[in-house]
């Protein structure tokens, strides 16, 4: 049986990655509490590296997530992020594992989208403290020469969901599960999202097939829009959709007031709730050789959203 070493253990899409792999592999995790699904004495902290079993594969999830209330230091973002990926990396190339799966993210590339689809052939220009320690500890696999038998792969997700999440979501769940009308109907946006069926697709394959070392992102084949994210929590919770189409400029000017009298809806909060983050995912499609990910977007969504009602 396939051995598997998964850091930050506890975490969400690790604890997804268990219930979908632990019938088929033989699992350990590494991370700074033993909590979560995987069993206590399989679990290893980051001072326990002598203690570590031989394994075929390590999938690096540990890091410090993007901190939406600008309240984390830089430097704690790179020790994380930064940090832990030179620990793991390097234990990587002097054990017997063959495999290096690392989680980047999108946002290790750009904070917004000039072009109208985000690829892997954009140049990296990331702005926030959380997108630059990720794009450090890209280069620093990349600087490492790896043996001709072992392969290394950066994955670049969007926004993952799945049960167990996290964040922003979450917040437009509760929004709409009291009912509060969207206000922002009339701005059109587009966004990537990737549903943690389509990640696990894709991990099985990178585990078990001899998928070509590289950079890649991941997300579900089609975008979705914010009011259409909002019909889908409606749809979820057995409610009609509230959406109000206020005139732009009117948001506008009232965003414009915020950034003076410091209120909860500024320029910079309404440029984060409309504009459009669209990902490209044809390149780890053509590695993969598919047409399609398994799981369509509003299929995956649906999946998460009904994961949410017994918890709000």
């Amino acid at each position: 049986m396939t051995k598997l070493l998964l850091t930050g253990s506890s975490g969400f899409v690790a604890s997804n990655l268990y219930d979908a792999f632990h019938k088929d592999f033989e699992l350990y995790g590494m991370d700074i509490v033993k909590s979560g699904k995987f069993p206590e004495k399989a679990v290893f902290g980051w001072d326990q590296f002598h203690l570590l079993p031989e394994v075929d594969v390590i999938i690096h999830l540990a890091g410090k997530a993007h901190d939406t209330s600008d309240t984390t230091e830089e430097k704690e973002y790179f020790d994380v992020n930064l940090g832990l990926t030179k620990k793991i990396f390097d234990h990587f190339q002097k054990s017997s594992a063959t495999r290096f799966i690392f989680f980047s993210s999108v946002k290790a590339v750009a904070d917004s989208i000039d072009s109208e689809v985000l690829t892997e052939e954009v140049v990296p220009d990331p702005k926030t403290a959380y997108g630059k320690s990720k794009l450090a500890a890209e280069e620093y696999i990349l600087s490492k020469t790896v043996p001709g038998n072992k392969s290394v792969y950066i994955l670049r997700p969007c926004m993952i969901h799945g049960p167990g999440n996290k964040g922003n979501l979450n917040l437009l769940y509760k929004f709409v599960q009291k009912g509060i009308p969207w206000p922002l109907g009339a701005f059109e946006n587009q966004r990537s999202f990737a549903s943690i069926g389509n990640v696990n697709n894709v991990m099985r394959r990178l585990i078990e097939e001899p998928i070509l070392s590289g950079i890649y992102q991941i997300a579900d084949d089609e975008p979705l829009s914010t009011n259409e994210l909002v019909k889908l929590i409606a749809e979820s919770l057995g409610k009609r959709p509230g959406i109000w189409n206020l005139p732009k400029g009117m948001i506008t000017f009232l965003a414009k007031t915020g950034d003076v009298l410091r209120l909860p809806l500024n320029s910079e909060r309404l440029k984060k709730l409309t504009e459009s983050y669209v990902v490209s995912n044809e390149k780890i499609k053509s590695v993969l050789k598919i047409d399609k990910m398994p799981v369509s977007a509003t299929n995956g969504m649906m999946e998460t959203l009904r994961s949410f009602s017994g918890w709000f």
